[in-house]
């Protein structure tokens, strides 16, 4: 059988194509190389502040403080809660009707035709670094085992007083110096005027000195913000005093 001899290709120079390859015998492209594994990205790291489209920083959201809106039955407390909240505020109202007739006592003056059966919730922006969110509770009696529950993280209380009828602000009083609340009295002066003059209401709640008594209106959204303030402040001062023991 006779032999075939493969011709002899040319040598080709160093980092030249070999004259034997495909693309020099065809006239086909290069093959690529086999692809390389890109090394992985760094793990993600945010930065201490989220620059905002201006290029500034942006501000830390305000510290929510819980405060509660407490008293008797037909007081103000859903009134205080609309006239000072920034949203609309969250009712519980419902019709009061002929079965609450020698029950719920609104007063001889008011005009209430409803009833908070749960809570009111609203909320108002101090400033930058502080919001208070606000529970009014019901003023019944028999609402009475919800005010647990709507206590529970709040620093301190607003407890709204009908000058006219102060022995419905009793249970409330009660309740607060119980759970060493810090609390502060505001005297609702309906059709602004007060029964009774703030020394004979502090002498008949039978209050100390070290618990604050205001006069507001509850309709005013000024008056509200400022009794808010007393609490608020009270509130702080608590907390100061704690911490320093």
């Amino acid at each position: 059988m006779d032999s075939v001899q493969s011709p002899d290709w040319p040598v080709a120079p160093p980092g030249a194509l070999a004259g034997n390859s495909a693309a020099t015998r065809y006239g086909g492209p290069v093959p690529a190389p086999p692809p390389q594994h890109p090394a992985p990205p760094p793990p993600y790291r945010p930065p201490a502040t989220a620059p905002t489209a201006t290029g500034t920083a942006r501000a830390k959201p305000p510290i929510p403080v819980k405060i509660l809106i407490a008293g008797g039955f037909g007081v103000g407390k859903t009134t205080s809660v609309a006239a000072i909240s920034e949203i609309v505020p969250l009712t519980t109202e419902a019709e009061m009707t002929m079965a609450g007739i020698g029950v719920d006592d609104p007063g001889q003056r008011s005009e209430k035709t409803t009833t908070t059966v749960a809570m009111d919730f609203g909320c108002v922006t101090i400033d930058r670094s502080l919001k208070l969110y606000l529970f009014g509770t019901p003023g019944q009696s028999r609402f009475g085992f919800m005010w647990d529950d709507l206590a529970r993280g709040a620093l301190g209380a607003l407890v709204v007083v009908d000058s006219a009828r102060l022995d419905d602000s009793y249970p409330a009083i009660d309740f607060f110096e119980r759970a060493e609340l810090p609390f502060v009295v505001g005297v609702n002066a309906f059709d602004g005027r007060l029964a009774h003059d703030l020394g004979a209401i502090r002498w008949a709640l039978a209050i100390g000195d070290h618990v604050p008594l205001v006069q507001f209106d509850a309709r005013d959204r000024l008056s509200v913000r400022d009794a808010l303030l007393v609490v608020l402040d009270r509130a702080l001062d608590r907390a100061t005093r704690d911490k320093r023991a």
